[in-house]
């Protein structure tokens, strides 16, 4: 006959596994579409909690009372809301450089509802958001997101989350740096067909000043705009590519703040 207990213990050791993957999963990117029913992803958490409770490392927690097991509970929301947030931060760079594109071309003043952020977004933003969602789920990345989850226990035990403030901060620091330079890397093709665009319409201006370059200026930049996206999308798989090394990055950079 098979043994089997479960103690207070145990189901206490399972809720904080829960905290942590809930969190990750309600933030993180692809995990955390909004399309997603939000009982879905909470059974997906629970069913990988079920998953690793047995082959997780499992220690005595260091707590006497209810409030020092609130703290525990807050503690490792945060680790997997750092870890998720880690990875979603820098899928934000794919919007701010839509938005440059279009502050570039000319469709500044439309923008569009995103199904999947239910944000007011960009044309350009939100074309580029479903094309590096669809290299995303093409890719080993959302495994490798699951993996980093998981693999976080080895270096921050349950119930032992540490908070490196200075790590942290140096980590946000470094995104923001990085952040500017991957966005205006994407965005450098069309600013420089742009800037070329608007020399030759100022020549045209001096040469021929009865032409309404205000008008013409405004179809040519979305006709040379369009083109250049069109021949330069190609390119996009290694701006995903490069994304995924700064989203692992940001995530190891995170959880060394952690322990």
């Amino acid at each position: 006959m098979v043994n089997m207990q479960f103690t207070q213990g145990n189901l206490e050791q399972l809720l904080l596994i829960f905290i942590r993957i809930s969190a990750f999963i309600f933030i993180a990117p692809y995990y955390s579409v909004n399309n997603v029913p939000r009982r879905l992803r909470a059974g997906l958490a629970f069913f990988i909690t079920l998953v690793l409770y047995p082959v997780l490392p499992k220690g005595a927690l260091a707590y006497s009372t209810v409030i020092e097991y609130a703290v525990l509970v807050v503690k490792e929301s945060i680790a997997g809301l750092l870890i998720g947030l880690s990875a979603n931060i820098c899928y934000s760079i794919i919007a701010f450089a839509g938005r440059i594109i279009d502050m570039d071309i000319g469709f500044a003043m439309v923008s569009v509802l995103d199904p999947v952020s239910k944000e007011q977004t960009s044309i350009t933003g939100t074309f580029y958001n479903y094309l590096f969602m669809l290299i995303m789920v093409c890719s080993d990345m959302p495994h490798y997101l699951l993996r980093a989850i998981v693999d976080a226990y080895q270096l921050i035990p349950l119930g032992n989350v540490q908070f490196n403030m200075n790590s942290l901060y140096s980590s946000f620091l470094m995104y923001l740096g990085d952040y500017l330079i991957i966005g205006f890397r994407i965005v450098l093709p069309i600013f420089a067909v742009i800037l070329v665009t608007n020399i030759i319409l100022g020549v045209l201006a001096k040469v021929a000043p009865q032409m309404n370059m205000f008008v013409i200026g405004m179809q040519l930049k979305i006709l040379m705009g369009l083109i250049t996206i069109f021949i330069t999308i190609g390119m996009f798989n290694n701006v995903s590519n490069y994304i995924f090394t700064e989203m692992k990055k940001m995530i190891v950079s995170m959880i060394q703040g952690m322990y």
